[in-house]
């Protein structure tokens, strides 16, 4: 019976070991809207020129309402360095000695002294370099119009190639002024954008840390 049960527990664990949490999304809000209702129009008067129906001529396709669509053109590209170094030094002396005191039993000890030296000295550096590159394309719909015209925009594509799920994800503020021909806008003017690429691929998986190793390492940090 004792043995079953540390057999169980032990099948418990390694289970536990084998769990990996796949991060979290950056996104958290839809990304896809439906279109609003458009108003019901009043009848046609016979008229050229109806208020209800009224399009401009030489209006262009570019988003401006909810359930819009527009594309935008990830071309992301950071680089960071770093570098620092630090020393220092430090020296100490130590030097006395025992005189002749009146009434000291041990005769043999007095004039004696010690003498002692101490250097420590210490030379850092360290340089860090980062670099990505992220580039590509991605529809997005817009979800809500700001009162000042704004546009907030959210989009996912996902991609299935062989045995793995390519994700990508988009989501951010457009300025209509900055939408440009063929309706498309570059991603460096998306505000408060969040771009993120996710794969459901083994090497991925394999990447994130177990849950049961996470917990170990919380007690005994690397």
């Amino acid at each position: 019976m004792k043995m079953s049960r540390i057999v169980g527990w032990a099948g418990v664990l390694l289970g536990l070991a084998g769990c990996g949490t796949t991060p979290s999304s950056i996104i958290q809000q839809p990304t896809t809207a439906r279109p609003q209702a458009l108003p019901a129009q009043s009848a046609g008067n016979g008229a050229i020129y109806q208020l209800a129906s009224y399009t401009p001529m030489f209006e262009d396709r570019r988003a401006r309402h909810v359930g819009d669509v527009l594309t935008i053109v990830i071309n992301e590209k950071t680089q960071a360095g770093k570098k620092a170094s630090s020393n220092g030094s430090k020296t100490g002396a130590v030097d006395s000695s025992i005189g002749a005191v009146v009434g000291l039993p041990f005769k043999t000890f007095q004039g004696t002294g010690v003498k002692a030296d101490s250097s420590a000295s210490y030379d850092d550096k360290s340089a860090i370099d980062s670099s990505n590159l992220f580039s590509g394309y991605i529809s997005v719909t817009v979800t809500e119009v700001l009162p000042n015209g704004n546009l907030v925009v959210a989009g996912e594509k996902q991609i299935a190639l062989d045995k793995s799920t390519e994700y990508v994800r988009l989501s951010g503020v457009v300025q209509p002024d900055t939408i440009q021909a063929g309706n498309t806008v570059s991603s460096a003017k998306v505000a408060d954008a969040r771009i993120e690429y996710r794969s459901s691929a083994r090497f991925d998986s394999a990447e994130v840390m177990s849950w049961l190793a996470r917990f170990f390492l919380s007690f005994i940090p690397l």
